[in-house]
């Protein structure tokens, strides 16, 4: 698999991975954990458990294969993410897309802490609900929203943003009563991480 712009790592399709039990706590828990929360995070969050957990980083942390979960958009930019597995630098990347560019440009990554530029939540949204059907990749709303949900870097998010998270936790298959608690730890730290950085811009504000 190629990704002009990307030219490191044995890259394949990791759509199949999103519905395997264990990869939304691989992918969002961390995020539940930071900011000193009282509250420990627990793979039932996700509707998981740590053996999905476990079996499921075995594959999505794997040297020899880089999963690659690509959210095209119609009539703008999409979205690609990656898990770079270098041994010993292990992280995820998040690329975007632009109409008329034949190549991916690295916008954010997230090395224990997550560096870079990132979206308004209106840019996250605009992306997640806009599915290019033409193209492979990831095409349901809720999950697209999900995985973009790292890049958010917003310190205004609107009062609907907690009920929109809960919605889309639900669909991948977080309990409704634990989905809340989920959505309420990963807005906090997202939305105090932005606070706390003021060189924030948006890398589609064209500032």
């Amino acid at each position: 698999m190629m990704i002009k712009g990307y030219d490191v790592g044995p890259l394949v399709p990791g759509e199949l991975l999103l519905v395997r039990p264990g990869f939304w706590s691989n992918y969002l828990l961390v995020m539940c954990s930071e900011g000193g929360c009282a509250e420990r995070p627990v793979p039932e969050w996700f509707g998981e458990d740590g053996t999905d957990v476990d079996a499921l980083s075995e594959v999505l942390f794997d040297p020899e294969r880089w999963p690659v979960f690509r959210a095209p958009a119609e009539g703008g930019p999409g979205a690609v993410v990656i898990y770079r597995n270098l041994d010993g630098d292990y992280g995820t990347d998040y690329l975007l897309t632009r109409p008329g560019r034949s190549y991916a440009e690295q916008i954010a990554s997230r090395d224990g802490d997550f560096s870079g530029t990132g979206l308004t939540w209106h840019e996250l949204i605009r992306i997640a609900d806009s599915p290019s059907l033409a193209d492979e990749g990831v095409q349901d709303p809720a999950t697209r929203f999900l995985l973009l949900l790292p890049l958010l870097t917003d310190p205004e998010v609107p009062e609907t943003a907690s009920a929109r998270l809960i919605d889309a936790l639900a669909v991948v298959g977080a309990p409704q009563e634990t989905a809340s608690i989920a959505a309420e730890h990963l807005l906090a730290h997202l939305t105090r991480r932005s606070l706390h950085d003021p060189a924030w811009a948006s890398p589609l504000s064209g500032s």
